[in-house]
């Protein structure tokens, strides 16, 4: 069988560990003068609109969520927070132990791989120090492409900066998002990984209805770019 080209995976949760909200977040609500639980309350709520960069810079996406608390502090204090907030993003980020050496098989074999991921401005900054920057191909980032999975649009970016069509693309993700979903619908295949330990995963959004392929372990994506034709694709 024809084998998929390339590879995109979701980054928080899939490539990393569970995210859950570590204490740097609580920190930087205190050095805004936001109640903490307001503080997270309105990160949640509003997720989309800031991982899409409705409201500008980290500093004015700040002073939006501080807006909304009834809160507004000096500039001194954003510019604080806002380095408060790249630590505790960055905190929160540790890899799977699996991911490094999953990427480095799948480029032995010749296979592609990018990222494709909803975030805000922290992750866009700190993924070049990562250890599996060098081997993502191609990197896609809902804040800089101004919308959010599922739209269609992050999924063709990736495949376009690969030269690729959508077809010749595997997706893989925990489903945050409905991620995988709009990826289909895009034209790439997709597989959820489904690793136990993603019921402890800060997610929005979920795939709860996926009925495709579901991997346990990242390592399982090496066996199915070689086992599975893409989508279109006769054996």
């Amino acid at each position: 069988m024809t084998r998929f080209r390339a590879v995109l995976f979701d980054f928080f949760g899939t490539l990393t560990r569970p995210v859950q909200r570590g204490k740097g977040h609580l920190s930087t609500a205190e050095l805004l003068g936001c109640p903490p639980d307001t503080f997270l309350e309105v990160l949640d709520r509003s997720f989309y609109e800031r991982a899409s960069g409705r409201f500008g810079s980290v500093e004015a996406t700040l002073r939006w969520v501080c807006e909304q608390a009834g809160v507004h502090p000096p500039a001194e204090a954003l510019r604080a927070a806002a380095a408060a907030r790249h630590r505790a993003v960055r905190a929160d980020t540790r890899l799977r132990d699996e991911a490094l050496p999953t990427l480095r098989a799948l480029r032995r074999q010749g296979v592609r791989t990018g990222v494709i991921s909803d975030c805000t401005h922290e992750l866009p900054a700190f993924l070049p120090e990562l250890a599996i920057a060098p081997l993502l191909d191609v990197r896609v980032f809902s804040v800089q492409v101004g919308r959010c999975k599922p739209d269609a649009t992050l999924y063709l970016a990736a495949c376009a900066r690969l030269g690729l069509p959508p077809r010749d693309c595997l997706y893989v993700g925990d489903g945050g998002s409905q991620e995988l979903t709009g990826a289909q619908r895009a034209g790439l295949s997709a597989a959820r990984l489904a690793s136990p330990d993603l019921a402890d995963h800060l997610v929005f959004n979920l795939d709860v209805d996926w009925a495709g392929r579901t991997l346990r372990s990242l390592t399982e994506v090496v066996d199915l770019v070689e086992a599975v034709a893409p989508v279109g694709t006769p054996s």
